[in-house]
């Protein structure tokens, strides 16, 4: 029998980043239209003419669509939810019947087998009758126990869990620890095999959404290395009702009231060696290969937010009047329903377009969907805060206090405070700016990278030098100019009797080209330091970002012209998104070079070795003086079992 784990693994900054890189997928074997914008080249024909769904999935979504709509409506009581904090168990039950914690899952498994389109259509609509269903729904299918299984599973492990997935058993991911999140080398939980062949599971682990009610667990474990073991982070699926296993902890949030997130201790848990996912090693490739696609269903639910933003926004500032006229009509507040409108029209188009490529698998969609995962979640969050304003005082006011004194109980204040865990949610802005800049850089590294890394000898940086020489002699002269110069380029995106959207591609073309330059110059100028200057990197992404939501809400607008659906209204909010986008992207590319990146730097040693201490003075500090990170003891639970499985 294993030893509880006592230390937590000690490890070097570059063994960190190590432990990352080779977690990701190295090769690209599909095209990538994000990849491709990175590099300055505008891989229109990717994307357009627009993908679309098979009739046979359509109908089956709608099908699907209409019960769920009619469920939210009649049993779903989202001032309930947020008032006791927790989903009623009559509704989790309902939504197993209905089949909604199957529809990824493939009918030969009982599930509803929907495609990722529409599943993310059916979480945009349970998330508007109350967030914490969405999460329920989004966390069990997009990283709990399906989707591993489903790309890495045995047809064993998919015949034995995947029908209880899809009608009765919640699942959970469990991978963070209490000192734990994005630097996962750090990993403390252990997986140590036992005489008979199995693992015998040690550890703490945090914010395991689900986790509470979860029947089956994904967890993230260290195996370590030994005789016959190649060790390393490894994925399991676990019983929650397994002896050792303690939910510790529900814990409360500022939004997402009702989601069950817990705290979940192992204590000498036996897990079979067939409850392994893949081979030992593999856990954090299973990890970041399943949010490839999982990270797809969070926006869905921010482009869901941004229609009920939208909605309300309309028909709260026709009603409301200050000096003579409706607030909409005055242009301060008009600007932002605009925004609202036009962002939200974007959001949608992005999430459309990368869900229908993740169905036709005809392209690598890892760099869209962490784009629309990044973009939906900030522009959500803006869209709310607009929204709020937009309410004035009604819209700090919380729904029941409306009630009670007669007004329509609108929930913008709880919008936002749901939202903004999106931000952190399946990896932090900042980490998806990071991971997302390492995937844009990745051609420059495989032929470059060489000549930056200390660790290279002489031979290696003299070949990679040669190499970088060949790439660079054909790549940079590309980046000169291209289609977004002529002025009948994109011509189609100009229709009789609609707005102009062909220009607006020309300048996605053009400024992917100055992106790309902009980046050769930085890896130029900083070499190895390239990966310090987050600041940077960060900037580069979000102007990728923006590119993208262009030319998706453009594809899209003329999709919807070429359907008869609302053609013209749809090109005028590209429009207008596209504008307000190409604002954004002279101010971003403005800032790459002209920031304030050096001074933080200096202000931030300054804070960290007390200059500025004089300047907390004046103030009550009301935290209490428990420890910043609870560092777990090892061994058996001494709290009680929180956990409450739904029946």
């Amino acid at each position: 029998m294993s030893a509880p784990a006592t230390s937590r693994p000690t490890v070097s900054e570059r063994e960190a980043r190590q432990v990352a890189e080779d977690a990701r997928e190295q090769h690209w074997r599909k095209p990538s239209f994000a990849k491709e914008l990175f590099l300055g080249r505008f891989r229109l024909d990717l994307i357009h003419p627009h993908p679309l769904p098979a009739a046979d999935d359509v109908q089956r979504g709608e099908e699907f669509l209409a019960k769920l709509r009619d469920f939210c409506e009649t049993k779903v009581d989202s001032a309930r939810i947020e008032r006791d904090a927790r989903i009623p168990d009559e509704v989790v039950t309902g939504l197993k019947e209905l089949g909604a914690l199957g529809m990824k899952i493939d009918t030969r498994y009982g599930g509803l087998g929907l495609t990722q389109v529409y599943y993310n259509k059916a979480l945009a609509l349970a998330g508007s009758a109350s967030p914490a269903i969405g999460a329920l729904l989004s966390a069990h299918q997009s990283i709990g126990v399906p989707q591993p299984l489903k790309l890495f599973g045995t047809q064993e492990q998919k015949e034995t869990f995947l029908p209880r997935c899809a009608r009765t058993d919640i699942s959970a991911f469990l991978l963070t620890e209490p000192d734990v999140g994005s630097d996962p080398a750090r990993l403390a939980t252990t997986a140590v095999p036992d005489e008979r062949g199995d693992y015998v599971l040690d550890g703490v682990k945090l914010w395991t959404t689900n986790g509470v009610v979860a029947d089956l667990l994904v967890v993230m474990a260290r195996v370590p290395r030994s005789e016959g073991h190649r060790g390393g982070i490894t994925a399991f699926v676990v019983e929650a009702a397994a002896e050792g296993v303690t939910v510790e902890h529900r814990n409360a949030f500022m939004g997402l009231r009702g989601i069950e997130n817990g705290v979940t201790r192992f204590h000498r848990v036996r897990v079979p060696a067939a409850q392994r996912i893949g081979e030992e090693g593999q856990g954090l490739k299973i990890a970041l290969t399943t949010l490839n696609t999982g990270r797809l269903s969070l926006p869905a639910m921010c482009a869901g937010a941004g229609k009920w933003c939208l909605k309300i926004a309309r028909e709260w500032s026709a009603v409301r009047e200050q000096w003579g006229k409706p607030v909409a009509l005055h242009e301060a507040v008009g600007s932002k329903i605009s925004f609202i409108a036009a962002t939200t029209f974007a959001l949608e188009a992005v999430l459309e377009l990368s869900s229908q490529m993740a169905d036709e698998d005809r392209n690598d969609i890892r760099i869209e969907a962490a784009l629309a995962k990044l973009y939906g979640s900030e522009m959500a969050w803006k869209m709310a805060d607009e929204l709020v304003q937009i309410r004035g005082g009604r819209g700090f006011e919380t729904a029941a206090s409306l009630a009670a004194r007669g007004e329509r109980a609108v929930p913008a204040e709880q919008m936002l405070r749901d939202l903004r865990i999106n931000r952190i949610f399946e990896g932090s802005t900042e980490i998806m700016h990071l991971l997302i800049a390492r995937e844009a850089v990745d051609a420059h590294l495989s032929v470059a990278g060489d000549l930056i890394d200390p660790g290279k000898s002489l031979q290696d940086k003299a070949r990679a030098g040669a190499n970088a020489g060949v790439f660079y002699a054909k790549w940079l002269p590309k980046l000169v100019a291209g289609p977004g110069q002529l002025p009948r380029s994109y011509a189609e995106f100009h229709p009789r009797g609609h707005a102009d959207l062909s220009g607006h591609l020309r300048f996605v073309e053009r400024h992917a080209r100055k992106l790309a330059r902009s980046t050769f110059y930085a890896m130029s100028r900083w070499q190895g330091r390239m990966e310090t200057k987050q600041g940077f990197l960060g900037r580069v992404v979000d102007i990728g970002a923006e590119l993208f939501a262009m030319s998706a809400a453009c594809v899209r607008a003329e999709l919807l012209r070429t359907r008869g659906e609302n053609g013209r209204e749809a090109y005028q909010l590209a429009d207008a998104f596209c504008r307000q986008a190409r604002i954004r992207v002279g101010e971003l590319f403005d800032r790459l070079w002209n920031n304030t990146d050096d001074l933080d730097r200096k202000v931030v040693k300054g804070v960290l070795g007390g200059a500025y201490e004089w300047l907390e003075q004046g103030i009550v500090d009301p935290s209490d003086d428990g420890p910043w990170i609870a560092e777990p003891e090892p061994g058996p639970g001494a709290r009680e079992n929180v956990h409450r499985p739904i029946r």
